[in-house]
């Protein structure tokens, strides 16, 4: 088991999705202290990629914009390695199979494990396909983290008996992206991810506001925010800590109670 669970120890969760090296590395690594010290539970770090095919508008521009700044997954371990010298917080990276696969599974796991990643999350790789990386990651004590979708149907109680780390239910059909209101019946994919295992399960896809956080966090384990965030960063760029800051601290916040 890695320190995943941790995030959710001490009530709902609030996870802050960052694109590295938007604007560029140093800013993200202070995006990220800044958000830790405003409480969030667990940082998911977005390797970019070229084709980022579960991205809206919004990320896609960021990855564009961290690749255009010279953003490499080696770069980014080295990144991770410094925040670990005061981030205690659990950490995770989120990006595209390709990514993994011509890095090589082996060696991106390994360096995961070196630096202090506790968990993958690969939205582009189908529950059965999982073999190649899930291996990789066991080796290291990394979690592969499963997406459930609202698509998921009867696939749902198979994915969360094999859980590990947290489940990310996506809330709602299409790309990432902010929505005005998440009509998806959440409550009742939540009860068989309940039936099925212990894991905790955050909501994600579409969240922006504090009061969408709290309804969505009511019925899991917590919420992810990852558009919303991007956006701050595309307005404020280097100046954006403390505006990534003050959002953050008004999500968790909102979860606060629950």
């Amino acid at each position: 088991m890695s320190n995943i669970y941790k995030a959710f120890e001490g009530g709902k969760a609030f996870i802050p999705f960052i694109t590295c090296g938007d604007p560029d590395l140093e800013t993200t690594a202070k995006i990220i202290r800044a958000a830790v010290r405003a409480g969030a539970s667990l940082i998911e770090l977005g390797i970019p990629f070229s084709d980022p095919t579960a991205e809206g508008e919004v990320i896609q521009a960021a990855n564009i914009r961290a690749l255009s700044a010279g953003t490499t997954t080696d770069k980014i371990f080295d990144l991770v390695r410094d925040l670990r010298r005061d981030v205690r917080i659990p950490m995770v990276f989120m990006t595209y199979a390709n990514v993994v696969y011509s890095y090589g599974a082996d060696d991106f796991l390994s360096n995961c494990k070196e630096v202090g990643i506790d968990g993958l999350i690969l939205p582009d790789l189908p529950f059965e396909e999982k073999g190649e990386f899930w291996e990789a990651c066991h080796k290291n004590g990394v979690d592969l983290i499963s997406l459930i979708a609202p698509t998921s149907k009867y696939r749902i109680s198979m994915i969360a008996k094999e859980a590990e780390g947290f489940i990310y239910l996506v809330s709602s059909l299409g790309v990432t992206g902010v929505r005005s209101e998440i009509s998806t019946d959440l409550e009742s994919i939540v009860k068989i991810i309940r039936e099925n295992t212990d894991i905790k399960c955050a909501i994600g896809f579409g969240i922006s506001t504090p009061e969408q956080a709290r309804k969505m966090a009511s019925i899991s384990d917590g919420a992810i925010v990852g558009s919303a965030i991007i956006r701050i960063i595309e307005r404020y760029g280097k100046e954006s800590p403390d505006h990534v800051y003050e959002y953050v601290k008004s999500m968790c916040e909102a979860l606060a109670g629950l």
